[in-house]
């Protein structure tokens, strides 16, 4: 018999992670992050008032610090639970959000459901507080669909192995937002990216700008993607036209997406960079996720310590 140490036998059967790279050179890329984006706005539309919550960077990342606190609990109870204290401190050494903005943030997820007390706390002055079955149930299914188009890149099983074991998720989350939260590929973004996703629902636009394109062609100066029209926007997400007004003028004036006349019903543009800022800002988000689920899925298939393997 010959004996395989623990550490051996996880590196001979750990799946390739796909880089930032890889990703951005695989052929179906375009295909997997047009997937993905329907999906997100799919999400929104069954969900919408919840949905928001992710809808824009300061509230994504401040949404997954909760989710990471979560189930950092649930995997390891001796971990300090949820509570307002614990999310400030988590943020004080960064510019994500004020105290105020996380207290907030926290209050509205508990007023829709999401958060819920876990009764746990001795001190009555100290609320800790635990995601929902509701919460839980989104944010996997956020997952499963960025596992899916993960699959598409490489014709993977992720999909099916979350599927299989439901831990997976509560693993690999945290290291997911631990890695993107001090990303600055992902938290600051070019600044056609971030023209979009630094206000309220801008993620949700630039997803379905970005879903429009036809990811077949070959990127021109200029992609067009139609007829579009302003109030297909503010009516869909939920916020004021002079809003989504804003943010349309804004990337005009940075030449990143605009109307051939001037007229808001003629067909729309989105310039070639900011396709592929988006596409490599989602790149980066697509290689944490596959890096955190197959570390997740190792860590799960190790066998218990003092087993022998042979």
């Amino acid at each position: 018999m010959t004996f395989i140490s623990t550490a051996m036998r996880s590196a001979i059967n750990a799946p390739t992670v796909l880089t930032v790279e890889t990703i951005l050179e695989n052929r179906l890329y375009a295909f997997a992050l047009r997937d993905a984006a329907l999906k997100l706005i799919a999400m929104h539309d069954a969900a919408p008032r919840i949905v928001r919550y992710t809808a824009d960077m300061k509230r994504w990342l401040l949404t997954q610090s909760i989710l990471a606190f979560h189930f950092q609990r649930v995997t390891s109870p001796s971990h300090p639970g949820l509570t307002a204290a614990k999310l400030n401190a988590l943020i004080a050494e960064s510019d994500v959000a004020s105290k105020n903005t996380a207290f907030a943030h926290l209050a509205e997820m508990r007023n829709y459901g999401l958060l819920v007390d876990t009764h746990e706390s001795v001190d009555r002055r100290v609320r800790q507080l635990r995601i929902s079955e509701t919460a839980e149930t989104l944010i996997r299914e956020w997952f499963n669909e960025h596992l899916k188009s993960l699959d598409m890149l490489d014709c993977g099983t992720r999909f099916s192995r979350s599927s299989a074991d439901r831990r997976l998720l509560w693993y690999a989350q945290p290291r997911m937002s631990q890695s993107l939260f001090h990303d600055p590929n992902w938290t600051s973004p070019p600044q056609t990216v971030d023209t979009f996703v630094r206000t309220a629902s801008g993620s949700n636009i630039l997803h379905d700008l970005m879903s429009r394109l036809p990811p077949e062609k070959e990127l021109e100066l200029r992609m067009p993607i139609g007829p579009l029209r302003i109030g297909e926007f503010f009516k869909r997400y939920a916020i004021s036209r002079t809003h989504t007004r804003r943010i349309f003028e804004r990337a005009h004036l940075l030449e990143i997406s605009g109307w051939d006349l001037s007229s808001n019903r003629c067909d729309f543009w989105v310039a070639a960079e900011l396709i592929r800022d988006y596409r490599h800002w989602q790149a980066v988000k697509f290689a944490a996720i596959d890096e955190a689920f197959e570390w997740a899925y190792c860590h799960l298939s190790e066998p218990t310590n003092g087993q022998r393997q042979d």
